[in-house]
């Protein structure tokens, strides 16, 4: 079957102890932390933004996103530059791992669980060694909080 898809690269970051996955192609750069310039208003998972080449982008601290325990002093490890369907988005994670790739095939459907776990960013569940990785639906993180113009250069 020419042109199907049969591996997938994953770029893999931790929160934690807990690890991720996301879909390599969807990631435009992996950053240091940058300066954060304030919201207007407070957000649950929103950080503030940052001057990017001109782009405003929007940054989610992904352990307030998952209502994980933000160490002392708030500092995050790398910022992981995604492409949304209609936006760029800045994911605040501890530490991004390596890069796996892996047989479509091997990718297991998310486990079920209960609502309110987090079941609702899932793609699916990948297993690289003796690690399970959460692949992650980037595009259901703005769900449930309101979605920031990115459009006007600093």
């Amino acid at each position: 079957m020419e042109g199907s898809l049969t591996h997938i690269q994953l770029a893999c970051f931790s929160l934690g102890d807990r690890l991720f996955a996301v879909d390599i192609m969807r990631i435009k750069e992996i950053l240091v932390p940058q300066k954060l310039s304030p919201l207007p208003c407070d957000s649950d998972v929103l950080e503030g933004v940052v001057n990017l080449r001109g782009a405003v982008i929007p940054v989610m601290n992904m352990r307030k996103r998952f209502g994980l325990a933000v160490p002392d002093g708030g500092s995050v490890g790398k910022l992981l530059i995604v492409a949304l369907a209609s936006q760029l988005l800045a994911l605040a994670v501890d530490d991004v791992m390596e890069v796996i790739s892996l047989p479509v095939a091997d990718i297991k459907p998310p486990i079920q669980m209960e609502s309110g776990v987090g079941a609702e960013f899932l793609l699916g569940v990948c297993l690289s060694g003796d690690r399970v990785f959460m692949i992650l639906d980037i595009d259901s993180l703005l769900g449930s909080s309101r979605t920031i113009q990115t459009s006007v250069p600093v």
